[in-house]
């Protein structure tokens, strides 16, 4: 029994005593992305004009709105986790975000509904950063890019949950749809009171930035911030176009949701591997890999091949976002300097949503201008440039991650 223990332990990429602070920041940051998504994706424009009087473009302006404040707030929400704490910082994020939701009933001029979901932004900015560095902290030595992947691929899938369930409930009427969000919201409250009050590595009450620490995050950001802009633009160019484009390409309902439960699996199936080879020192490596990777499945589906073809270039391209998720974990890990991650982190996050709002841009007009092939050439042409500048500017990253 002993020994079934230890080897149980030993696979848990987690300090002891770290397993709940983390659940529970996975939880919290999950039923966050739930309700945002569902909300502001899937329910309001469904009930703009019946229940708010108001146009469907408000409820776009009131997504852009969200969006914005919360990149614009990532970086100081990594400032006030250093300075405050964890649980005070995203306990009140969550706080704030469950007052925005409970005033949305009574909103009914376009203004109040974008600066309700302006507020909301503010509040899930403190989310991610918070989930991120308590992973970061809380994960062995060795097992940053698993821990931080594991929590990741948790949360992440409650983006297009949210999504489907609230376009499910939200014509129905009634207000269940609100006080659903409402009720995960306080979980999320709930999920984040149970992090640390302080950083799990953090001994001493932080001291006004130095110069030298400013110049050390700066640093360490610089070789970052391009990859975080062209990595995530390349990661989210095809998402709001994919039905579109499985349309015009001939791809079924049921086919296409068996060709993305393919990739998804086995990207899940890639992540233990890859974050292993990641936090051995290759963080660099496998990140240029799963570019790579993606770059290549890019320019095969550019090519409008036989609908048979999807599926090897779907686990083609599982393997790389597979590769993607640990090895750029690791790699900020190993980059960013300990003491003023938290900081560090809100910055690079705020450059990670720009890239995140600009992609679906960038892909809608590609469709536009060069038809339905022309998202995965821009595609295919930002992965593999990612890809070479991970293999050829490896000085600028630590030697821990950078083999």
């Amino acid at each position: 029994m002993s020994v079934g223990k230890r080897s149980l332990a030993d696979r848990i990429p987690l300090q002891p005593g770290t397993l709940v602070p983390v659940i529970g920041a996975t939880l919290a940051v999950a039923c966050a992305e739930f309700v945002r998504n569902g909300i502001y994706v899937g329910y309001l424009p469904l009930v703009a004009h019946s229940r708010l009087d108001l146009p469907i473009t408000a409820t776009g302006a009131a997504l852009t709105a969200h969006l914005v404040a919360d990149t614009l707030m990532r970086g100081p929400a990594g400032v006030a986790i250093s300075r405050y704490g964890l649980r005070p910082v995203v306990a009140g994020g969550a706080l704030l975000s469950l007052l925005a939701l409970a005033l949305l009933p009574f909103t009914h001029t376009f203004w109040l509904l974008i600066l309700l979901a302006a507020l909301h932004g503010v509040g899930f900015s403190v989310m991610w950063p918070g989930v991120v560095n308590l992973t970061a902290d809380s994960s062995k030595p060795g097992y940053s890019g698993r821990a931080l992947s594991t929590v990741t691929m948790f949360a992440l899938p409650m983006i297009g949950v949210g999504v489907l369930v609230y376009g499910a409930i939200g014509k129905q009427g009634g207000n269940f749809p609100l006080l659903l969000a409402g009720g995960l919201q306080l979980l999320a409250i709930g999920g984040a009171l149970l992090m640390p009050m302080r950083r799990v590595r953090q001994h001493e009450t932080p001291s006004a930035p130095s110069r030298e620490s400013v110049r050390r995050v700066a640093r360490s950001l610089l070789p970052l911030m391009p990859a975080a802009l062209l990595q995530t633009g390349t990661l989210s160019l095809i998402g709001p176009l994919l039905f579109p484009i499985a349309k015009k390409l001939g791809i079924e309902y049921w086919p296409l949701v068996s060709i993305l439960a393919l990739g998804g699996v086995i990207a899940y199936a890639t992540i233990p591997f890859a974050g292993r080879i990641a936090d051995r020192g290759s963080a660099r490596l496998v990140l240029a890999s799963g570019f790579a990777l993606i770059g290549t499945a890019f320019v095969l589906v550019a090519t409008l091949p036989p609908i048979w073809a999807f599926y090897p270039i779907a686990a083609m391209l599982g393997i790389g976002y597979g590769c993607v998720t640990p090895g750029w974990s690791a790699l900020v890990t190993g980059t960013l300097p300990e003491a003023e991650r938290p900081a560090a982190w809100g910055a690079l996050m705020t450059v990670e949503n720009a890239g995140t709002a600009f992609g679906p841009v960038i892909g809608a007009l590609a469709y536009q201008t060069i038809g339905v092939n022309g998202p995965f050439v821009v595609g295919a042409v930002l992965a593999l440039i990612t890809a070479s500048a991970y293999a050829v500017f490896r000085r600028a990253f630590p030697t821990a991650v950078q083999t």
